[in-house]
């Protein structure tokens, strides 16, 4: 293990920039690979965490915090039980907890499970019917305590896989005998969000339909509930005025039973505003251009709470996006006023009066935050939980981000990325060398890369690689213009921004232009293949579960997606064009890919194709295959793994250095 100091550039040893020992070696990113499932508190006010476990395949476990103030978190979900819902593949809202009553999606079954958190038998029981191979999925529910039962959304996989039926049922937690759920809503593509108010007289809920993904156009709707449980009137509240085009997502009762959501109606940027019941109107609480929300890729999202409702004031708790950076703020809802809170986090998601967020310095993490009596201001941060444990021995190895802004081919359009560049308190390179870089093109493709910490870009720069995490046209964080780049230009508006930050980087002076590497995972991967395929900026790159065929994809794709990329592709030539698959003459450069083998949204299928089509055509290339993994690896040894073969393959065939850790390279066609 390296313990250092910062040494003054004299008293550094040089040696070529890839080629720096580090202490934050791969076994230490797949350990704190470890991933945030949703928060919530128990009866007792303690915290609950869902976290996902690359040591244990993926488990999903529970976690709830001691009781006593320095005492050990302790699992709560038993051995065997794995909670996670795959509902619309991407899952999310797996679990809900009423007092000291926890209801979770179990992941082998996909049935909806009740524990008891509180007394001495913590088994769980099943509470909807057993239906065979995942058949039926649950997620994003909430309690209804005025007829005893659990409204949830249902996904029904029985008559077809490819387009199952989306419902919001309600399951009754009174009988002790199963039975079939009640179906509340029905009739649209997708649902989510469904909200009980207080009295359980409403419910809100967020619905879309085909072609639409949830962030292009959705509808909100309040449905009144009846004496037997049944609903029988609803009423649109956002998202139906044809002369509006908006998505509105989030819906949450205050305590006083008024109904607060966020949209982004007129302006393009997802904000708060409330519904006023008797005339049918809504609100603005506070107008900004910034991202209140994010998009639904996975059930339960919460980006705001309710502070403290009633009396004198009335306020809002909030995380927000603007300008590449994220902020948690109190927002007054008597005086529409919007204040930051100081706080260590600058990627942040709320949930009770918890938080979840990141830093340039603290990977995702668990925090409470305590307020002073005039809830303006931050008195006191506490972290509970990080997903990376003790990373304060790697503190001093850490590349800080620095946010750019860079031309497009686009007239008068920019940008954005992080930039990380190579830090090393030991190791310094020749002044006449220039460090290589590695662009990552982050998934969705609607989302976004964040200024956040990631071990796994800080084992790139800490043995002297540049990294940069981009923000191409299309991606999530910069409002909804900036988002609908990318609509009919998959393939060109992505891969262009993506060339256009590498080409920035060299032209100032801070990377190697000989040695420019991307990679990408999905969606990422599909905008890497194409880069390397339809242009000669990258001279080698890595597919994690990439996109090579567009048909292929959209022929396999779940229900949720399936209508997604004909909106970014278009046209049937256009699918055909912009498909990597059918231009491996135009492949130029070295390529690795990695793949899971249960991946039902990118069948293993098009990474064999790819791979097959390039060693036939002599080009350097590797494939690495696993089994038991899905869309997106979850296993510590395979995230271990892809890591570092990714390292030594760029070192081999493009980085013209030799790696400091001890690894065994994988054979590399038409290269070994």
């Amino acid at each position: 293990m390296i313990m250092a100091s910062p040494a003054a550039p004299q008293d550094k040893l040089t040696s070529s920039y890839g080629s720096w020992r580090s202490p934050i070696t791969a076994d230490a990113v797949s350990g704190a690979n470890k991933r945030l499932g949703g928060i919530a508190v128990d009866g007792d006010g303690r915290l609950v965490w869902l976290e996902t476990r690359p040591t244990e395949s993926g488990r999903g476990v529970l976690v709830r915090g001691s009781d006593k103030a320095g005492g050990e978190p302790i699992d709560i979900t038993p051995k065997g039980f794995s909670v996670r819902t795959e509902a619309q593949e991407y899952g999310g809202g797996d679990f809900k907890i009423s007092g000291h009553t926890l209801l979770f999606s179990n992941y082998s079954d996909q049935r909806l499970y009740k524990q008891s958190i509180s007394s001495g038998d913590p088994s769980p029981v099943p509470i909807t019917p057993d239906y065979g191979e995942q058949a039926v999925r649950y997620a994003d529910g909430v309690f209804d305590s005025r007829f005893d039962r659990y409204v949830t959304v249902r996904e029904d996989c029985r008559e077809s896989s490819l387009n199952p039926s989306t419902t919001i049922v309600a399951i009754d937690l009174s009988e002790k005998k199963i039975q079939e759920p009640k179906m509340l809503v029905g009739g649209n593509d997708f649902y989510s969000f469904p909200r009980v108010d207080p009295k359980g007289e409403r419910i809100a809920w967020i619905q879309w339909s085909h072609p639409n993904m949830p962030w292009d156009k959705a509808e909100l709707w309040v449905g009144y509930i009846s004496e037997n449980g049944d609903i029988y009137k609803r009423i649109c509240v956002a998202g139906c005025d044809p002369t509006l085009l908006e998505s509105p997502t989030e819906p949450k009762w205050s305590s006083r039973g008024e109904l607060y959501f966020i949209t982004d109606r007129k302006s393009g940027f997802w904000n708060i505003y409330r519904w006023i019941e008797s005339s049918n109107e809504v609100v603005a609480i506070y107008s900004l251009d910034a991202e209140f929300s994010k998009p639904l890729w996975v059930f339960g999202i919460s980006s705001y709470e309710f502070l403290q409702i009633g009396g004198q004031k009335e306020l809002i708790i909030c995380s927000y996006r603007q300008n590449g950076r994220s902020y948690l703020g109190i927002l007054d809802v008597v005086n529409g006023s919007l204040s930051a809170l100081d706080i260590p986090f600058t990627s942040s998601g709320i949930d009770c009066f918890y938080i979840d967020g990141a830093s340039v310095v603290h990977s995702l993490s668990l925090a409470k935050v305590t307020l002073d009596d005039h809830k303006s201001e931050a008195v006191d941060f506490k972290i509970i939980w990080s997903s990376s444990g003790d990373i304060s021995e790697y503190k001093l190895y850490f590349s800080l981000p620095e946010l750019i802004e860079f031309p497009t081919e686009v007239p008068g359009q920019n940008a954005y990325a992080y930039f990380y560049p190579p830090s090393n308190p030991i190791y310094q390179a020749s002044q006449d060398e220039k460090p290589p870089l590695l662009l990552e093109s982050h998934g969705g493709p609607t989302d976004e890369a964040r200024q956040s910490l990631n071990l796994s870009i800080q084992y790139w720069t800490s043995r002297g690689w540049a990294f940069v995490d981009v923000n191409y046209g299309g991606s999530s964080g910069y409002g909804r213009e900036f988002r609908e780049r990318l609509l009919g230009c998959w393939g060109i508006v992505d891969v262009n921004d993506c060339c256009s930050c590498a080409k920035f980087l060299v032209d100032s002076g801070r990377v190697d232009g000989e040695r420019l590497c991307v990679t990408g995972g999905s969606a990422g991967g599909f905008t890497t293949l194409a880069a390397l395929a339809f242009k000669e900026t990258f001279k080698a790159g890595a597919s994690l579960y990439g996109i090579a065929d567009l048909s292929m994809l959209r022929a396999g794709m779940p229900k949720f997606e399936s209508h997604y990329i004909d909106n970014l592709v278009g046209s049937e030539n256009d699918y055909f064009e912009r498909s990597p698959i059918n231009f491996v003459n135009k492949f130029s450069c070295p390529i690795i890919l990695f793949q899971g083998l249960e991946d039902k949204v990118v069948p293993p299928d098009q990474a064999r194709k790819i791979y097959q089509a390039l060693k036939e055509k002599g080009l350097p290339v590797a494939l690495v295959q696993y089994e038991g993994e899905q869309h997106g690896f979850r296993k510590a040894e395979n995230i271990k793994f892809t890591l570092e073969q990714q390292m030594v393959f760029f070192a081999r065939v493009v980085g013209h250095f030799k790696v400091a850790d001890d690894i065994t390279p994988i054979k590399i066609d038409n290269f070994d």
